[in-house]
């Protein structure tokens, strides 16, 4: 087989830190608040503006609080799960590894007595069914390591008692959320927005700030962790006051990421440009029978990062994504570590469909060159 000789003008295909939106340059950032206090009027202002457009573009409701908060979305996850649980029984439903590791925290680190683990296969998306509305649920929208996703929040019961406490990073800004069924959300700059690391979003609804007021943890809470303090929320946090020192430059990243987000349409067309991207990688496995989509479900398949199987050995595998890599045809495509051997291919809105176009042929060079 011939070598390709068009190549992706853009060949980032991380699935985090992911591509920076078309156009990026760093010129375009607003960087008047670089060397001022995060606590100064200019500092809080571009704080208090990441938090009001991320509302916009995402719709969350009025009566949610969005938070900005360190250590990315692990850091959010983290402060909830510390925050929040243990008034009552917790269902923990995951099907990939960063799920699986909300689930050792809850049981290992917290220690909590009554845990359900509700779980699958890489692949496969458990029996959600199993669900108690009575209980809180931890679970990850898309399963960024399985490239498998909840298809809709149906699921999730109206009248619950206890709290849905979704980890959306690599879904946020990408799939349709469904805010009256999610009560804590988090997610990532550098997923779909393709901003820096470092930083996370927490957003709450009334009924997880009801919990924040009314529930103290038997357990030390470090500062890092506290959302809530001598019964009532910690305001500030919402309002740009972050609980430690953000990079002020990230934040103009985000922003930036944000307005481009809304120029082109909003959440809509971020969703539109995910989903025809990832409609590139399904034609191109319909139209072979050597790999396949890691999803079992086409209805469950991730939009974002999209997992792949391969005909190959796991040694195949790791030649094929060096061969790639040193063709300068697609970086960073290998699966995740603890994920079954495969490809990665990022497929969020800062992706353009023309670059996964020119990937295609590229995948079917490597794959012959390695085969052997």
């Amino acid at each position: 087989m011939a070598k390709p000789t068009t190549k992706p003008a853009r060949p980032f295909f991380s699935s985090g830190p992911c591509a920076k939106r078309p156009g990026y340059s760093l010129a375009n950032l607003n960087t008047d608040c670089l060397g001022r206090s995060h606590r100064s009027a200019i500092g809080k202002k571009v704080l208090q503006e990441a938090i009001d457009k991320s509302r916009k573009v995402l719709g969350v409701p009025d009566d949610y609080r969005i938070g900005i908060v360190p250590a990315s979305d692990t850091g959010a996850v983290e402060m909830i799960l510390w925050s929040a649980l243990g008034e009552r029984a917790v269902d923990v439903c995951h099907w990939e590894s960063f799920g699986k590791g909300w689930f050792a925290d809850i049981t290992k680190q917290l220690k909590l007595e009554t845990v359900n683990e509700i779980t699958a296969d890489y692949g496969q998306l458990p029996d959600l069914s199993q669900v108690n509305p009575a209980n809180d649920c931890v679970f990850t929208w898309n399963g960024t390591t399985s490239g498998v996703r909840v298809p809709n929040g149906d699921w999730i019961s109206a009248e619950r008692e206890g709290l849905t406490i979704c980890d959306a990073t690599s879904a946020a800004f990408a799939m349709e959320l469904p805010w009256e069924k999610l009560d804590v959300t988090t997610y990532s700059w550098q997923k779909v927005l393709g901003g820096e690391g470092g930083h996370g979003i927490v957003i709450l609804s009334p009924r997880a700030v009801a919990r924040l007021e009314s529930f103290t943890a038997d357990r030390p809470l470090p500062k890092i962790f506290t959302l809530a303090k001598g019964g009532s929320l910690i305001e500030g946090i919402f309002k740009g006051a972050t609980i430690n020192t953000p990079s002020m430059i990230a934040v103009a990243d985000y922003i930036d990421a944000l307005d481009w987000a809304d120029s082109i349409g909003g959440l809509p067309a971020m969703i539109a440009r995910a989903n025809s991207n990832a409609a590139v990688i399904e034609k191109f496995i319909a139209e072979r029978d050597w790999v396949s989509n890691l999803a079992v479900d086409p209805a469950t398949a991730s939009t974002t990062s999209v997992c792949l199987s391969l005909q190959l050995e796991a040694d195949k595998v790791k030649q094929m994504v060096k061969l790639l890599d040193s063709e300068q045809a697609a970086y960073d495509i290998g699966a995740y570590r603890d994920a079954p051997a495969g490809l990665r291919i990022w497929c969020g809105a800062t992706v353009n469909t023309e670059d996964l176009e020119a990937l295609v042929p590229w995948l079917d060079w490597a794959y012959e060159q390695v085969k052997g």
